[in-house]
């Protein structure tokens, strides 16, 4: 066989790996962008399938309470007061609050005995300027110091006037008289919550049966 056919045969079959590796490049690309897809498609899927984080419900809004009407009180208030008469004012109010809403003092009177602090009660007649013993007469107003209260007929206003009484208090002493059928004694106090020997001592003196 001539020397130059061998060299031609030799040169076809050294270049035939390179032409097979240099058409399979389009496949290999095809290959690779195929898997590139797959592995794509299947971190999209994956993804997906994550549970999702809900948002939190936001708050129920509470609706502020619709306050109920305030209740009142009617009191007379009298004396020496510049516009004498019958007056509505709300429920937990005090003396002070009755004469204000009566126009004031007269010139040059005094409120005598009445105690400005006094929460109102009901139906009550406020004497502004009279003497303790009149002022008594017209109104539940009572002297904490000099008075001595009946434990089944006081009022919670007049027990809070008790040395270390407060509204509580004095809403338990009503309390443990109502469930009780009243005071047989001075000495049922101890009984009622809140009230320990030192304070009992103190509001011996300053009541009865």
């Amino acid at each position: 066989m001539p020397p130059t056919f061998q060299a031609f045969r030799a040169a076809i079959a050294s270049s035939q790996p390179a032409t097979a590796l240099d058409l399979g490049k389009p496949g290999l690309r095809v290959l690779i962008a195929v898997g590139a897809l797959a592995v794509a498609t299947a971190a999209f899927f994956v993804w997906r399938s994550q549970p999702a984080p809900e948002p939190l419900a936001p708050p129920p809004v509470i609706a502020p309470l619709t306050p109920s009407p305030t209740a009142k009180v009617t009191v007379q208030v009298a004396g020496k007061i510049r516009n004498p008469g019958v007056y509505l004012l709300p429920q937990g109010s005090r003396v002070t609050d009755a004469v204000t809403a009566a126009g004031g003092l007269k010139h040059g009177a005094a409120t005598g005995s009445l105690n400005l602090a006094r929460r109102l009660i009901d139906g009550e007649q406020i004497v502004v300027g009279a003497p303790a013993a009149a002022a008594a007469a017209g109104s539940p107003v009572v002297d904490p110091a000099t008075t001595i209260l009946d434990l089944n007929s006081a009022t919670p206003d007049q027990l809070e006037d008790l040395p270390g009484v407060g509204e509580v208090l004095a809403a338990r002493i009503a309390e443990f008289r109502t469930t009780h059928g009243g005071f047989t004694s001075v000495d049922q106090l101890r009984e009622v919550s809140g009230i320990g020997p030192r304070k009992y001592e103190e509001i011996k003196p300053k009541v009865r049966v």
